[in-house]
């Protein structure tokens, strides 16, 4: 009995050092923004369906992501002044300005280098969605059958929306924690764990025994 407690432990010991990083499903796809001061919002409805307002400022960031709480937020300046500085009001039109950031190479697909990221202001009808207004600006687009944004001025040329494998990041302190190559907190402390189950389970079976 005590010779099957201590191959229990031996095993929960292995598990222990043996477990890598955390794996997480990923999406590479074009993820759809709303400003909001001087902050970026992720948008509620899609490009197809929203309809922006003289004056609003949209943009669109091409990465891989978990989930909306992971996208990655457009990068440069979104000030709709700026980006629609040389387009003057018309009547019967608005004008919706539009960052467009291709992302980063790490997250561009096999073979691929994304364009840099631009703005542009989308002079449509009062009427037009989002969609509508990119396409004025920023064609050509590409959709799925199920209406999925999945390229933006024909990028990526291919692809839409595939689930790759994505490495969760470590914190700062926790890659800290493990420079050197030495054991991390977390590693010592489930190792401490199992010693101490390990032992407590030993000593119920000698007085078992």
């Amino acid at each position: 009995m005590i010779r099957r407690a201590v191959i229990l432990l031996l095993a929960s010991l292995v598990l222990c050092v043996g477990a890598g990083p955390a794996q997480a499903a990923g999406y590479r796809y074009w993820s759809f923004w709303d400003r909001d001061g001087d902050r970026w919002v992720y948008a509620t409805q899609g490009p197809s369906t929203a309809r922006p307002s003289d004056g609003d400022v949209q943009g669109f960031r091409f990465s891989v992501s978990e989930d909306s709480g992971d996208a990655a937020r457009p990068r440069g300046e979104a000030d709709f002044k700026t980006i629609c500085a040389t387009t003057p009001a018309r009547d019967g039109k608005k004008r919706v300005a539009l960052l467009l950031d291709f992302g980063t190479k790490a997250d561009a697909p096999p073979g691929e280098t994304p364009p840099a990221p631009r703005t542009a202001c989308a002079q449509v009808s009062p009427d037009a969605t989002t969609a509508q207004a990119l396409a004025a600006v920023a064609k050509p687009l590409r959709y799925d059958t199920g209406a999925l944004l999945c390229a933006i001025s024909g990028y990526p040329g291919k692809g839409c929306g595939e689930q790759i494998s994505k490495q969760r990041q470590k914190p700062a302190a926790e890659k800290k924690n493990t420079s050197g190559g030495g054991p991390s907190l977390g590693l010592v402390a489930g190792i401490a764990v199992v010693a101490v189950l390990g032992a407590a389970a030993i000593r119920q079976v000698r007085r078992r025994a």
